[in-house]
Formats: C-alpha cells, sequence, structure tokens
C-alpha cells in the first residue's frame, strides 16, 4: 500500500465529515456576523440552460419563504472538460429539466431557455461572473453558492431549505421545503412482469457507490431483475475532470448519503489498477448469483472503509463477503474479457443519449443520476398489477 493510498481515507473522511461541515457553517455565520452583513444567495444563471431556466422560475417561491436577498450572475456554459459530451447534454438537459417540472408540478414552459434574467449588480461581466464561480469551487449554471456551499438546480434546494431554517431565517409558518427529495418504497408492490433495471454505473462513481443499495432495495420491493452495466470512469477513458468538479461531485455525494443513511466518506479513490481489479470480477460475481452482493461489498470496502482494492488482501476481503472463490477471482484477474464488455456497456448508455454514471434503462423510460431513481421506482410501478 503505497502511502497516498493509506493517508487518503481518514483524511477524506474527516474532510467529508459532518461535523467538520457544520463547523464550517457556523464560522461562515460568525464572519457574517461580525462584519454585519446580510444573509445573501448567489445564484449562477446560465441563458441557454434549461435547468437555469426552471430554477429561475422557482426563485421568487424561495426568496417568499426566507429573510435572504439573492444576488444573480449570468454565466457562460460549462468548460468542455467539465462537458466533454456537450450535444448529449444540452439534448438531455431539455428532456431530463421537462421530466423534473413534471414530477414537480410546474409548467412546461418553465424550462424555456431565456435570457431575460439581469445581473445583479448590473455591471458584472460574463468573464468576471464566470472567474467568481470558478473561484468558489463550480462549474455549472442552476446554481446557488450559500457561505461555502453549492446547490446545483431545483434538485437541492431542499438541502439550502434546510440549511436557511437551521438559521431561524423562515419567515412565520413556513416549514418544509419547496421540492422535497424522491421517497423510496418501503413495501413489497406486486408488479405484472416488471422490466429489468439496467444499472449502468463505475466503480469510480461516488454516486454510483452510493445509490446501490437503493437500486437493489427497490429490485428487492418490486420483484425486478438488477443487471449490472459497468462502464470504466470516464478519466480512465481519457476524459479529464476539473478539479472543482470533482470536488463539488464529493462533497455532493457525502450530502446525498447523509439523507439516505448510507455510509460514505471514508474513501479510497479506486481509480486505475483498483477499479480494472474491481470490474475483472464483476462477470465471474454475476456468473454465480453473487452481482449484488459483490457490488454492494466493493462499493462500500472503497468508499465507506477505505478498502485499497489495488492490494490483494483488500480485494480478496472484498471477494469473500459476497462469497466468493479466492482461487476462481484469481483466475477472473486474468481474464480481459471484461474490458469488451465494458465498451459495449458504454456504447449502449450513449445509444439511450446518456454519458454519465449512475444511469437506468427501464422499459422506455432511461435517466441519469442517483437523483433520479424516483423515475426509476414510477417507471416500475407503472406495471402495478392490477385486480
Amino acid at each position: 500500500m503505497s502511502l497516498k493510498t493509506w493517508l487518503m481515507p481518514p483524511i477524506m473522511e474527516r474532510m467529508l465529515s459532518e461535523q467538520r461541515l457544520l463547523a464550517k457553517r457556523a464560522s461562515a455565520e460568525k464572519q457574517r456576523a461580525a462584519r454585519n452583513a446580510p444573509h445573501v444567495l448567489h445564484y449562477f444563471h446560465q441563458s441557454d440552460d434549461p435547468y437555469s431556466a426552471l430554477l429561475a422560475s422557482v426563485l421568487p417561491r424561495l426568496l417568499e419563504r426566507y429573510r435572504v436577498s439573492l444576488h444573480t450572475h449570468i454565466v457562460s456554459p460549462p468548460i468542455a472538460a467539465a462537458a466533454p459530451e456537450r450535444a448529449k447534454l444540452v439534448a438531455y438537459s431539455q428532456r431530463d429539466a421537462s421530466l423534473l417540472a413534471a414530477h414537480y408540478g410546474l409548467p412546461a414552459s418553465a424550462t424555456a431557455p431565456n435570457d431575460s434574467i439581469k445581473a445583479s449588480p448590473p455591471e458584472e461581466t460574463l468573464t468576471h461572473a464566470d472567474v467568481l464561480r470558478k473561484k468558489w469551487g463550480h462549474y455549472l449554471g442552476a446554481t446557488i453558492y450559500y457561505a461555502g456551499e453549492w446547490y446545483w438546480g431545483i434538485d437541492r434546494l431542499h438541502h439550502l431549505e434546510a440549511r436557511l431554517q437551521s438559521l431561524g431565517l423562515q419567515h412565520a409558518g413556513v416549514s418544509g421545503c419547496l421540492f422535497p427529495p424522491g421517497e423510496d418504497l418501503r413495501t413489497p408492490v406486486a408488479l405484472d412482469k416488471p422490466p429489468p433495471i439496467d444499472f449502468f454505473l463505475s466503480l469510480r462513481s461516488p454516486y454510483s457507490a452510493i445509490v446501490a443499495p437503493r437500486v437493489f432495495e427497490l429490485a428487492r420491493l418490486t420483484g425486478a431483475e438488477v443487471s449490472l452495466r459497468f462502464v470504466l470512469p470516464m478519466v480512465m477513458r481519457g476524459l479529464p475532470v476539473p478539479r472543482e468538479k470533482r470536488l463539488y461531485i464529493v462533497h455532493d455525494a457525502a450530502r446525498e448519503a447523509r439523507l439516505r443513511g448510507t455510509p460514505f466518506g471514508r474513501m479510497n479513490d479506486p481509480v486505475g489498477r483498483p477499479t480494472e481489479r474491481g470490474l475483472a470480477l464483476i462477470p465471474l460475481a454475476v456468473s454465480e448469483g453473487k452481482g449484488k452482493e459483490y457490488l454492494l461489498s466493493f462499493m462500500h470496502g472503497v468508499w465507506a472503509e477505505g478498502l485499497d482494492a489495488g492490494s490483494d488482501n483488500a480485494l480478496k476481503t472484498i471477494a469473500a463477503r459476497a462469497d466468493l472463490d479466492w482461487a476462481a477471482a484469481q483466475k477472473a484477474l486474468q481474464n480481459p474479457a471484461w474490458r469488451a464488455e465494458a465498451e459495449a456497456n458504454r456504447e449502449e448508455m450513449f445509444a439511450l443519449g446518456l454519458w454519465g454514471v449512475p444511469s437506468f434503462k427501464v422499459g422506455n423510460t432511461a435517466v441519469w443520476g442517483q437523483d433520479r431513481l424516483w423515475a426509476v421506482q414510477d417507471a416500475l410501478l407503472a406495471h402495478r398489477r392490477t385486480p
């Protein structure tokens, strides 16, 4: 084990801990109070972005609920490194924003991009706003920054509202949140021949890691099968990931994991050899009917326990928890056939208009993101058995 893989888990565990997050929030509020400054939300708007249009359409409702002010910054689209499949991003954004609008009962017109939103202060340039966004640690439009933390789209407004309410900034009578996160099934439902859940995932994706237990629980409650459609991580396919994107994703994943009660944070980034070794064992596990057990063991080991899957000791532990024979696992590690399967999965994912993980396909529904599991659930419940 290298010094880096030895040090990374405790460092990341501390960096992503709720205790540290709350301490940073308290420090930010102390500094604000010392300056006698108001509570200011900084909204970054991309004029041609459906997600920005959707968020902008509900900001008046948010401002009615809290004693805060809003500064708007008009920004450029993300740079190429942050959006390597721009054409797919543009096409999917409109589709997904429309899905969100329907889910939350918002008019379809709310997703229509427009350039009527003006910056405040009005003399701020596009370049200055882009620099500010990068300085504070983000890369997208449709984002709100408040005192050290980012909230993307209407998906994350509930986190912001919970924070504002913890500060007592809500007006009288305000409770709950405007757009609550999707609720998972809690009890079994009878479905008529449920379609399988194609689960496109990467072992290096923190979002894939935190959603995996929920995917299998949804499958258990509905009787659907889960097909593991693993792909290589973007960075291992030669696509760079900017620092601000990496940092936002891991902090957001930690926040989402806490919301669902999923262990996460004592991580050991499996980029490179650890991921390749982990992927090599998926076909073996699936062939023995242990795909679920192996994937959950790997994800928990790497993202919550800090195991270095590049070492035999750690991978042996991961395999043993899934009841995989280590001799068979060692043989599977020498078989490169998984690479062709990973590439075939990537090609199918791209054909669906998707390019990131986790993504899902259920029947005619294809969505991207751990925060779209409600759409997967809805697609399955459409097959509810009638009396």
